[in-house]
């Protein structure tokens, strides 16, 4: 079971939702919200259905329907107001002496709201504030209008810590958690509560502990300091990690995404008992600290840094290599694991340590064989084998999924080097690898090849460097030559079957690649049956300052 889900019958999915995640994508390419994240998962939730919402940085209860009379049920309840819903807030000033309603009106004004007396024909904002303890305050909405309880705490004079747009003071999240939810069972009629307790992460000190909620403590520490901060925002942020992350089966993930987490240009991902960070520059002394904070989180065994360079080509494998900064070596090889699939990394390898941790979602849906809602991998799967060809095959962690789930796998790249690993990886799971087909060579050379041996696969794996060079067709680059690919894969992928196309070309738009695909998939004279496009996972989030990169799409033709 996913962390974040509290409940889950025939009728209701209820989640606590982390802070720093929408609840739906608020654009086509952006970043999936939990709730199509959610929908996308699993076949038994594809018909999930939103019936309220929680800001991005709110975390807490969030309850989706699974039927129509769910959903019908609920959103009666939410708009006869029937539906009780208790919040959690901090404040850096004083909270309200005793219990305090605050009834306005909320208009919007530039990308905020603000409260107007009540007048004829407006729309009642209403909610219920009171202290708990020190700086902890419960509010309690009866309606539900957006930023209702962050214009009101802040127009009464208790801003929420961390909710600049309303005058909060600084922290490393918006200190809002939607705790508790109450409503009549679509199905019994019986009144249920779900309630998920907060984290407000480094904003909150340990002390005397309050009986008004569940020992949770109360008493809000002002941080100050370049160090401080950079622990707030790992501390609020690792909540979603949480979220998401099945620890049983994956202990590999990426702990920060730059600026999306707070931490412009710095990147750090647990790899197993080891942590590598990643930025342009040397670590600085904040960060070192931070990191080692992160090794004592994680209980890892040590942490490495890897510079990151424009002109790797140029660089020795000794100078691309990531460095040990905290703990112990690792070994020249070991293990992480992923959704309960083993692969092996290596520190001494170059730039790259044998697994690219943004696909991990893709590689869990050759695992399933579930890509999507209403998209299986294979409709009509028989007892024959399926064929799946992975290009540009690196480390063969595509085709180990597949061949986990039953498919014969053929793996083609231009480094024997990376084929080899590959092999080891088959044979690091209980797979034999002299089952499965490994290539080298160059991808446009054997394409050519296969489809004039009439070689026909279930699916074709198309995941490119941005940038290659091979003696046969001189330079590729993604952005210029994707449809080229698409174009020599074709034939060599059964009518019917699945294309899985991904690029991490970050300057390339989502609309340009989808159009190229499409392209070349209407000129070799196909047609799309069913399309799913999704960006990088949830632990690699997107935002204005740091945006997507990844870009995939399932292709069915």
């Amino acid at each position: 079971m996913v962390p974040c889900v509290i409940f889950e019958d025939e009728h209701l999915l209820v989640v606590n939702k982390p802070a720093g995640w929408n609840t739906h994508a608020p654009s086509p390419y952006a970043g999936e919200g939990i709730y199509e994240w959610l929908r996308h998962r699993e076949p038994r939730w594809s018909t999930l259905a939103i019936l309220h919402r929680l800001d991005k940085e709110t975390s807490g209860v969030l309850v989706f329907g699974k039927t129509p009379a769910a959903n019908r049920s609920l959103t009666e309840q939410f708009t006869g107001h029937r539906v009780r819903k208790k919040y959690r807030l901090l404040t850096d000033g004083p909270g309200p002496a005793g219990e305090v309603t605050v009834k306005s009106a909320l208009v919007r004004v530039g990308e905020k709201y603000v409260s107007r007396p009540l007048h004829a024909g407006a729309e009642v904002a209403e909610t219920r504030f009171r202290t708990l303890a020190g700086n902890l305050i419960e509010a309690e909405p009866f309606t539900g209008r957006t930023h209702q309880i962050r214009v009101q705490a802040a127009e009464s004079g208790f801003p929420i810590l961390g909710d600049a747009l309303y005058g909060g003071g600084p922290a490393g999240r918006v200190c809002l958690h939607a705790a508790e939810i109450s409503f009549a069972h679509p199905a019994t009629g019986e009144m249920v509560t779900f309630q998920a307790p907060e984290d407000f992460g480094g904003n909150l000190e340990c002390g005397d502990k309050s009986p008004l909620w569940d020992g949770v403590t109360c008493h809000f520490v002002q941080k100050r300091g370049h160090a401080r901060a950079l622990q707030n925002v790992s501390d609020s942020r690792a909540a979603l990690r949480e979220a998401i992350i099945e620890q049983e089966a994956t202990d590999a993930y990426r702990l920060i995404h730059g600026s999306a987490d707070g931490c412009p240009g710095w990147y750090v991902e647990r790899l197993g008992e080891y942590l590598l960070s990643q930025s342009e520059e040397a670590l600085s002394a904040e960060r070192e600290v931070e990191l080692a904070r992160l090794v004592e989180r994680c209980g890892a065994r040590g942490a490495y840094h890897k510079t990151l360079s424009r002109q790797v080509r140029r660089s020795t494998t000794a100078e691309a290599s990531p460095q040990l900064v905290l703990g112990a070596a690792a070994p020249e090889r070991f293990a992480m694991r992923e959704n309960g699939v083993r692969f092996e990394l290596g520190f001494n390898e170059g730039y790259s340590v044998g697994l690219f941790l943004d696909q991990r979602d893709n590689r869990r849906r050759l695992l399933t064989g579930h890509i999507a809602a209403d998209f299986p991998l294979r409709a009509n799967a028989g007892p024959v084998p399926w064929e799946v060809l992975n290009v540009f095959a690196y480390t063969c962690g595509f085709s180990v999924c597949a061949a986990r789930a039953g498919a014969r796998t053929t793996s083609l790249d231009l480094s024997k080097k990376y084929l080899e690993w590959g092999r080891r990886n088959f044979t690091l799971n209980g797979l034999d690898p002299a089952g499965h087909d490994f290539i080298y060579g160059d991808a446009f050379d054997w394409l050519r090849r296969l489809a004039k041996k009439d070689r026909k696969f279930d699916l074709v794996v198309l995941d490119p460097p941005t940038f290659s060079q091979s003696k046969e067709n001189g330079t590729f680059r993604a952005d210029k030559d994707y449809g080229k690919l698409v174009t020599a894969a074709l034939p060599v992928l059964k009518p019917g079957g699945v294309l899985l196309a991904s690029t991490n070309a970050a300057d390339w738009a989502p609309e340009e690649f989808l159009a190229d695909v499409g392209a070349a998939v209407r000129g070799a004279g196909r047609t799309v049956h069913k399309q799913h496009y999704v960006p990088q996972p949830p632990d690699f989030p997107v935002s204005r300052e740091e945006p997507a990169y990844l870009k995939t799409v399932w292709v069915k033709c």
